[in-house]
C-alpha cells in the first residue's frame, strides 16, 4: 500500500484501540510500526526500552521470518511470539504494510493476549483501510503541456499574478 498520511483523528483512532488492547490484555507496552521499523504510535510504559532500536528490530525480525517462510512454502508468518524469562513479545502483521509489537510479562496469558490482539487487529486494519482510501490528494493528476500548468495553478490559486 505504500506511504499514507495519518491525521491527528486518525492517531487518536489507533491510540484508543491500541489503549483498550493494552487493559484488556493486561499487556505493559504496545507499539505500532510500519514495515521499515518507523515508529506510528505507541501506547503503554516500559523505561527500559529503546522504542526506536525495538521498531527497527522487529521489524527486521518480521522480514527475516518472511524469508523463512517462503523457504517452507508459506507466504508470510502473520503472527510471532517471543517468550523471555521475564517478559514476552507478540507481533502480528495488521496488514500489509502495518506491524503491532506487544510487550506482556507473567501477569497474563498468551491465549488472551492472542485474542484480545486479534480484536485489535482487525479493529486497526479498519482505521488504516480509511486511511489508505484517502491517500495523497492529487492535486494536478492529468497535467501534460505547459500550458497546461499554468491553467492548472491559475486555478488552484486565482489572483496570484
Amino acid at each position: 500500500m505504500g506511504d499514507f498520511v495519518l491525521y491527528k483523528e486518525d492517531i487518536d483512532r489507533i491510540n484508543k484501540i491500541l489503549s483498550h488492547l493494552i487493559t484488556e490484555s493486561a499487556s505493559a507496552y504496545v507499539l505500532l510500526i510500519n514495515k521499515d521499523g518507523n515508529l506510528i504510535s505507541q501506547v503503554g510504559f516500559s523505561p527500559n526500552i529503546n522504542v526506536t532500536t525495538l521498531a527497527a528490530l522487529a521489524a527486521g525480525s518480521f522480514a527475516s521470518t518472511k524469508a523463512i517462510a517462503t523457504l517452507i512454502g508459506e507466504t508470510e508468518f502473520s503472527v510471532m511470539f517471543h517468550q523471555g524469562e521475564r517478559e514476552n513479545i507478540h507481533i502480528s502483521l495488521v496488514d500489509e504494510d502495518v506491524i503491532m509489537v506487544l510487550i506482556f510479562d507473567d501477569r497474563t496469558n498468551l491465549g488472551l493476549v492472542k485474542m484480545v490482539a486479534a480484536q485489535a487487529k482487525a479493529k486497526l486494519s479498519h482505521v488504516l483501510k480509511d486511511v489508505h482510501g484517502n491517500g495523497i490528494p492529487d492535486v494536478m493528476p492529468d497535467v501534460v503541456a505547459g500550458g497546461e500548468v499554468q491553467d492548472k495553478l491559475d486555478s488552484l490559486f486565482p489572483g496570484e499574478k
